[in-house]
């Protein structure tokens, strides 16, 4: 623990105001680092195709709940939906362990409002490690100003995935345990086991998927490309996209980001934008808001690049 913690200090000295923001709350991020350690079990429990599958599985629906409606629904309100449909998105988007709603769609929008400047919650002009990291780890940020977000604060069901915001994770790991426990029973030839699927479907899964999240904070104001002259440093990454099921378009996103669609241009992915226009077809959410062809090429194709 103390080299860690020095190794968290010597980065984040980085910025100016680092005893202002910096105050690392190791109480509260124990779990945070158990939930790395917990991926050590790797090695005791094995591997299977089953585990796999459910890794990849629960990667893939939560970064969806995170990138469509923890981001474009609850922080920017790109489309409209039933409560219902509401509750279901934040509820799965609550078990990637990223905290609850209204804590995640705040502090994206302060993100938004300061974006790069000296109020940004995650610039990585104050350090690479405070931008992906570290700022959610401080006890400035441990907490959100819910006055940010005033129209989602008035649904009962959100404010207790925040407040509870370790209950859905959980649940999903007891799930996972018994499905896991289960399958050896009934099936014992898929090679499984209550703590394998723990070990893949929520330690290792997760882990995944909260770092390619927070890349956007750390190398998506640093690594890619600038179609749009926006006043911050966001950039367009293909790669991140792929990871992150479109939200590498982030110069893109900062040039418009009431759009639901980020991949602006055919021949850029958004897969999050393709399940949302399934979604609307089905008429499970409508109003899905986008960006005019005129404001889209306005000031198209001045790229800079940088590595």
């Amino acid at each position: 623990m103390r080299a860690l913690r020095y190794w968290f200090d010597s980065n984040l000295q980085q910025h100016d105001n680092y005893a202002e923001q910096a105050g690392i709350d190791w109480l509260r991020i124990i779990p945070f680092i158990g939930l790395h350690l917990g991926c050590l079990a790797v090695f005791w429990v094995g591997v299977s195709t089953v585990a796999v599958a459910i890794a990849v599985g629960l990667y893939l629906l939560r970064m969806f709940a995170i990138t469509a409606f923890y981001h474009r629904y609850f922080a920017h309100k790109s489309f409209k939906t039933s409560r219902p449909v509401q509750f279901l998105f934040a509820f799965i988007g609550a078990s990637a362990t990223q905290r609850g709603p209204l804590w995640w769609a705040a502090h994206h929008r302060q993100h938004h409002r300061h974006a790069d400047q000296h109020r940004d919650p995650h610039s990585p002009k104050q350090g690479f490690i405070w931008s992906h990291m570290g700022w959610f780890l401080s006890r400035k940020h441990f907490r959100a100003d819910l006055s940010l977000v005033p129209e989602l604060t008035r649904f009962p069901e959100l404010r207790w995935l925040d407040r509870f915001d370790i209950a859905v994770p959980v649940l999903l790991a007891v799930i996972l345990y018994m499905t896991g426990e289960g399958l050896a029973a009934w099936q014992p030839a898929l090679n499984t086991s209550g703590w394998q699927l723990v070990t893949w479907g929520y330690f290792i899964s997760t882990v995944v998927l909260i770092h390619a999240t927070l890349l956007i904070n750390s190398l998506a104001h640093r690594i890619g490309s600038r179609r749009y002259q926006t006043q911050d440093d966001s950039r367009n990454n293909f790669w991140l996209a792929l990871l992150t099921l479109g939200e590498g378009w982030h110069n893109n996103h900062h040039y418009h980001a009431a759009s639901a669609r980020q991949g602006f241009y055919w021949w850029e992915i958004d897969i999050s934008y393709y399940l949302l226009w399934c979604m609307q077809k089905l008429g499970l959410i409508w109003d899905v808001r986008s960006i005019s062809k005129q404001k889209r090429d306005a000031r198209a194709f001045r790229r800079e690049s940088v590595q």
